[in-house]
């Protein structure tokens, strides 16, 4: 759905948005925030610490001496330490530098890594939902696919998935371009459940896994739609309850804006690839198969150096950015959908 998101405009799926007054106390979430660029280069031990300890001027110097290496030098080198030579000569750069900055905090007997430590799992979430060719104003988008796909950070593989179709209510028929787009027929939507009893469906999965109470785990998506418009504007439809373990989500476009800083132009699903010298895998707009491409990128930039946190958050039917400086906490353990009647 990475168009039809790009697309949606707030006026219509009446959510509420942050006001300016809102933004000036929390930054807006399409913005990168100069804090959280810092605290990607800053080990999460030290975010608030003391940097003069020699260990940093060591990481300084060598940062200098990467950022004046050619690409054919970067890739030269990143092969002599056997680390991934795809992507283009800010990634390469990049991850030169979280391997070095590893080593040398290692050495000092200071916390980092390559992986999320904090999150034992992340789970990728991509919706597919209907839509038109040009969409009225005011049409509200019904989730048609709920995808996801379990990463476990410590082996930095895949380990399970989740697919179920949903019968919309409000617009049963799906459009010609619909159809087209996502590859869901009209006789899948026809056969399965509506929302609220895929959610269940949903809810036993995770439940099955642990997730939130023996492991700790966030979700993640790629843009801010997935959660604060598609599921929120779902669960209205629906007439049941938010679920409280999807308030708080990864936004990968920003963690991987904030931490190849780049600009948010190139963060699409499609440029991510690209950037990371890697190609789409399966058919674009099944939801499955986006989420399994935005794991792929959640796993190189977790090989790359970047800590996942949760960036983003719902509160009362507004989307706000969760601050750099915020504690990091794992979802809530998940729990059948109650009803808003």
């Amino acid at each position: 759905m990475e168009e039809i998101k790009e697309n949606i405009h707030t006026k219509d799926v009446n959510v509420k948005m942050s006001n300016e007054k809102e933004d000036k106390k929390e930054k807006p979430c399409s913005r990168i925030c100069p804090a959280e660029e810092s605290a990607s280069e800053v080990p999460p031990s030290q975010s608030n610490g003391d940097f003069s300890h020699p260990v940093y001027k060591e990481i300084a110097l060598a940062n200098g001496h990467i950022n004046r290496m050619s690409r054919d030098e970067l890739r030269i080198k990143l092969a002599e330490l056997k680390l991934d030579t795809r992507g283009v000569k800010d990634v390469m750069k990049k991850r030169l530098k979280n391997h070095y900055k590893k080593q040398k905090l290692m050495q000092s007997a200071a916390e980092g890594g390559p992986t999320d430590t904090y999150y034992d799992y992340i789970c990728v979430v991509d919706f597919e939902a209907t839509c038109e060719e040009e969409n009225p104003t005011g049409f509200l988008h019904e989730i048609i696919e709920f995808p996801m796909v379990l990463i476990n950070t410590h082996t930095l593989e895949i380990v399970d998935t989740f697919q179920a179709y949903v019968k919309p209510q409000l617009n049963p028929q799906l459009s010609d371009f619909c159809v087209k787009l996502t590859g869901i027929t009209q006789k899948t939507v026809d056969e399965s459940d509506p929302f609220p009893e895929v959610l269940q469906l949903v809810v036993a999965w995770l439940q099955e896994r642990e997730l939130g109470t023996k492991y700790k785990y966030a979700i993640l998506t790629d843009g801010a739609w997935d959660m604060s418009k598609f599921l929120n504007i779902q669960c209205r439809i629906s007439r049941i309850r938010y679920p409280q373990f999807a308030k708080k989500w990864i936004n990968i476009r920003k963690s991987y804006g904030n931490f190849y800083k780049v600009p948010r132009t190139q963060t699409k699903l499609s440029t991510m690839l690209e950037k990371l010298g890697m190609k789409y895998q399966g058919r674009p707009h099944c939801g499955l198969d986006d989420s399994r491409n935005i794991a792929r990128i959640a796993i190189r930039m977790l090989q790359d150096g970047c800590q996942l946190r949760a960036n983003e958050r719902m509160h009362g039917g507004q989307l706000l950015s969760v601050p750099s400086s915020a504690p990091v906490e794992g979802a809530p353990p998940p729990h059948n959908p109650s009803s808003r009647d």
